[in-house]
């Protein structure tokens, strides 16, 4: 092989790895003019990446999510920010360079307020001059604000009428316009404010129902997750150094003989790391989204007061009538801190109608994709045919499960407890052959252990957002944790440096997708869309 001057480079040289089992192919050194000129273009072309990468946000921000037109950052939007309805206060804020013309416009100052301070002044209308209301204004001169922009915020009567005259107002004021949904938040990202992962983090406070979602809300907003893969990005990118480094140097020894041994470690904790969270991601996307807890048991056991006693209202009908139930019926349910999608099914049992069989097909295809399921049988009456099919067909194969195996929990509850004698027949419980809760749903006996019981259950599923590395919440963590995790595997795979050096830089590259580095259009706007107008 010859170069572009017609001298002879040779065979390419090959660098052993792992004892010389196998080999990546290094590329020939270049002569030292054109190492330099090459060192040169280089660093022109990072230069130029750099201008391009700090402009980037403002272009993310470029196209509003509606798609109905085009924004820049230099207009100025509006919006109420607390909820809607009447209520004692309401916040109405600004954002944009014309938030000081917006402030001077309403309050008639000539200068805006000491920043950060709160300020009582009497609102007009810029154009008629009519009082609107006494308020509260805060000046929040950018960039230390949420957005990074200049802010403003109004503190006024949170009437409706009072609501409806200010922003009517700010609306006259020219270079003003309302905020979309989401828009003061994905500002704040554009501005380096917040990465992606506080902004789903920040959008999961705001929905939280539980103190469970709360808390991990909370850690993700405090950047936990970010933190953490921000890590692994710059383990990886001093890897790709190394091998970068290896490529262009290796040949004349003034690098470390390990550097590629090195890196290989490196990149086998990183593969360790992300497996482990991989691993559990399911559990933070049912904290998020809520655990599927299945209630099931033959017919007449109680189930359907047992949902009702859990959900503290009237989901389903109670009947001393066997099959009552006949759908699935499901309802959203806080139970110990814990998002809970909590089902009631048909009573399994054969040789019914063709409306009850449907119901006890659905009741199967259900249990089969629950988190949880709690079984109820009826305390006074274990050794009836339907007790026995249910404890054959259901509670055996469940209990011979091991919990660390990861499917399903399972708790097996005995309830009409209040119908036993002082101490029930010991032939009678030993039937069951799984531990077992007892229960009255009628008096509540029993439903304090329950609760401890279901608490145990949903933090295996969930995870315990109090203590651990930070959940997974979202299918996209999933996904970009995956591919660089496929990326390692390609690495570990090719005996090329080149192609090393790539699959590297194709890990990094999801890591910073997931904290929002190189987002596409589209799933920001899917991430944003879950945002009310004001925030």
């Amino acid at each position: 092989m010859v170069n572009g001057s017609g001298e002879s480079l040779g065979a390419l040289p090959v660098t052993p790895r792992r004892g010389g089992t196998s080999s990546r192919n290094l590329k020939p050194r270049r002569k030292v003019g054109q190492e330099l000129a090459g060192w040169k273009s280089m660093w022109r072309g990072l230069s130029a990446l750099a201008t391009r990468a700090a402009r980037a946000p403002r272009r993310l921000c470029a196209r509003r999510s509606s798609g109905a037109g085009s924004w820049t950052p230099e207009s100025t939007i509006f919006a109420l920010s607390s909820g809607q309805g009447p209520c004692a206060i309401a916040v109405i804020r600004t954002s944009g360079p014309a938030s000081g013309i917006a402030l001077r416009s309403l309050t008639a100052s000539r200068e805006p307020p000491p920043a950060r301070s709160a300020r009582l002044h009497l609102l007009r209308h810029p154009r008629s001059g009519e009082p609107l209301d006494r308020a509260l204004v805060l000046w929040f001169p950018g960039p230390r604000s949420f957005t990074g922009e200049d802010c403003v915020e109004f503190h006024v009567h949170g009437g409706p009428a009072v609501v409806s005259g200010v922003l009517q107002a700010l609306g006259s004021v020219p270079g003003l316009r309302p905020a979309e949904a989401g828009e003061f938040t994905r500002r704040a990202f554009a501005h380096g404010k917040l990465s992606l992962t506080e902004v789903e983090g920040l959008a999961d406070l705001i929905h939280a129902e539980t103190e469970a979602q709360r808390r991990q809300a909370l850690r993700q907003l405090d950047e936990e997750l970010g933190q953490l893969c921000r890590g692994w990005a710059k383990t990886l990118t001093k890897a790709l150094a190394h091998v970068e480094a290896y490529i262009d140097f290796g040949e004349d020894g003034s690098l470390e003989e390990d550097v590629l041994e090195q890196v290989d470690r490196d990149v086998r904790t990183l593969e360790a790391a992300l497996s482990s969270h991989l691993r559990d991601a399911r559990r933070g996307q049912r904290l998020r989204s809520g655990a599927h807890v299945v209630v099931t048991g033959p017919p007449n056991a109680g189930k359907s007061s047992l949902v009702n006693l859990l959900s503290q209202k009237p989901v389903s009908i109670v009947s001393p009538e066997p099959g009552t139930t006949r759908d699935v019926l499901e309802t959203p349910v806080d139970l110990a801190g814990f998002p809970v999608l909590l089902s009631d099914t048909a009573g399994l049992r054969e040789g019914v109608g063709v409306a009850e069989q449907e119901g006890v097909r659905r009741a199967r295809q259900r249990l089969e994709q629950a988190d949880i399921i709690l079984g109820v049988l009826d305390a006074s009456d274990l050794a009836s045919p339907s007790c026995c099919s249910f404890l054959d067909t259901v509670v055996a194969p469940l209990a011979a499960q091991s919990p660390n195996s990861g499917g399903q929990r399972f708790l097996l509850l005995l309830n009409k407890s209040d119908l036993l004698p002082t101490s029930p027949p010991a032939s009678d419980t030993a039937l069951l052959g799984s531990p077992h809760l007892l229960l009255s749903c009628l008096t509540g006996a029993g439903l304090d252990g329950l609760l401890q019981a279901l608490k145990t259950e949903l933090a295996a599923v969930c995870g315990d957002p109090s203590t651990g590395p930070p959940l997974l919440t979202r299918a996209r963590h999933q996904h970009h944790l995956q591919s660089c995790l496929d990326a390692l595997g390609h690495y570990q795979a090719t005996t090329d440096l080149a192609l090393a050096a790539e699959a590297l830089r194709r890990a990094r590259r999801h890591l910073n997708h997931l904290t929002g580095g190189g987002g596409t259009e589209e799933v920001l706007d899917l991430i944003f869309r879950d945002f009310c107008v004001g925030k």
